[in-house]
């Protein structure tokens, strides 16, 4: 059987899933997004350079391989089309590698201002969200109103447009807005590539191509099995590449979970093992824990093995990916949630309760290695400290950590041979 690798967050988003598809993407010939919109922000460094890519898919800067974005992604043409122009500015011939799926629903100017007026409801309550209108995008796609890009070469386009923009006027109280800027990026991106992309994708596998679905957000971000609702709008996890790209369950092989040595989040939401110390700190600052999207600093705490554990479970994980061990550099005690407190019992298992009831982590300590290891490129130069961390997570979680991150560039990834 033919298949398709997925490469996923395991956490809260921000695992650092950029660097790993540019640096995976050498194995494959198609990259595919396949759900999130602009609210994602993939980091990529590679020399001097470095760029946030939040809807164009990571393998763009590898010449010759094919970029899809999926039918699961929601695309906002205004902040696509100025990715897209300062990408083509660093010499990156984007037109020629670049397809879009007909049936990505698109994010409406009014997307946005229905985004920013439900949060203001919200209050103390607020979720959080980057405020690029994908939650409403979402909303109007399950409600079978939304405008997807294939309705883009349509004749009466600009009439389906005004249908669903005026009813987004009217709940928003307002008659008008200037959508100008928003119609031209729409009209230059009906010029892109434009594809059947369940047809493709199964074509391309077909023919022996290899496929890298790419996911946005983090596992535990997902709408359904996520910390609701503290979450994003759109499945996360593994099953999501199959409706999102229009690919079967068997059509799945490796699935790559990546995960950060600690952990982070950005918004509101239950994070168990949060830091709000000096340690976090010290995390935030030497990690530059800062929303690529947002720039709001991110929360910080200890890895959360826990979660991290049913993340692998239903994503159905078979290699595992730690990116930024090196921000541990410095600490003389590492410590890993095993387990969580809730009231009078004790549970290994991430629970329904966890967005609502306080959890206390139970705490497992590890010496630190102490030492700069950002310019290890092999396991074997690792610290002993440090193998000993990866071998416990690897033991808690029953899959291998194949790949280690040591540093933010292309070159600065370890990747263990005995487990190719």
């Amino acid at each position: 059987m033919k298949t398709i690798d997925v490469v996923l967050g395991m956490q809260w988003g921000d695992e650092g899933k950029g660097k790993i598809v540019d640096a995976l993407t050498p194995r494959y010939d198609v990259v595919a997004r396949f759900q999130g919109g602009p609210n994602a922000g993939h980091s990529i460094h590679f020399g001097d350079r470095s760029f946030v890519l939040h809807t164009v898919p990571s393998g763009i800067f590898r010449k010759g391989t094919q970029n899809i974005i999926g039918n699961g992604v929601v695309i906002d043409p205004l902040i696509l089309m100025e990715e897209i122009h300062a990408i083509e500015q660093m010499g990156v011939d984007v037109r020629s590698s670049l397809r879009i799926a007909k049936r990505a629903h698109l994010i409406l100017p009014t997307h946005r201002l229905l985004d920013a007026a439900q949060e203001r409801g919200k209050g103390a309550n607020k979720v959080g969200t980057t405020g690029k209108g994908i939650g409403p995008a979402y909303t109007d796609k399950v409600a079978r109103i939304g405008l997807r890009v294939g309705d883009l070469l349509l004749p009466d386009f600009h009439e389906r447009y005004q249908t669903l923009r005026d009813q987004h006027l009217r709940l928003l109280g307002m008659d008008r807005i200037d959508d100008q800027a928003w119609l031209e990026a729409a009209d230059e991106l009906r010029r892109f590539t434009i594809i059947d992309n369940e047809v493709e994708m199964n074509r391309l596998i077909e023919t022996d191509h290899t496929v890298l679905a790419e996911g946005a957000q983090g596992s535990l971000l997902d709408v359904d099995f996520g910390t609701y609702p503290f979450v994003t709008s759109s499945s996360t996890l593994c099953a999501g590449a199959c409706i999102g790209l229009g690919v079967a369950p068997s059509r799945i092989g490796r699935v790559y979970g990546i995960f950060k040595a600690y952990c982070t989040r950005v918004g509101a939401g239950p994070f168990p093992t949060e830091l709000n110390d000096e340690t976090g700190e010290k995390l935030r600052q030497i990690g530059h824990e800062f929303g690529a999207t947002t720039g709001r600093p991110r929360r910080t705490g200890w890895l959360d093995l826990v979660a991290l554990r049913y993340a692998v479970r239903m994503n159905g994980t078979t290699s595992l990916i730690m990116m930024k061990s090196d921000v541990l550099n410095d600490l003389p005690v590492i410590r890993v949630c095993v387990g969580y407190r809730m009231g009078n019992k004790q549970v290994d298992y991430f629970p329904f309760e966890a967005a609502g009831e306080p959890i206390e982590p139970v705490y497992k300590d590890f010496e630190g290695w102490q030492t700069d290891i950002s310019q290890c490129r092999t396991y074997d130069s690792l610290p002993s400290q440090l193998k000993d961390y990866i071998a416990f997570i690897e033991r808690e979680t029953g899959v291998p950590v194949d790949i280690v991150s040591v540093g933010p560039d292309r070159d600065a990834t370890i990747y263990r041979q005995e487990h190719d």
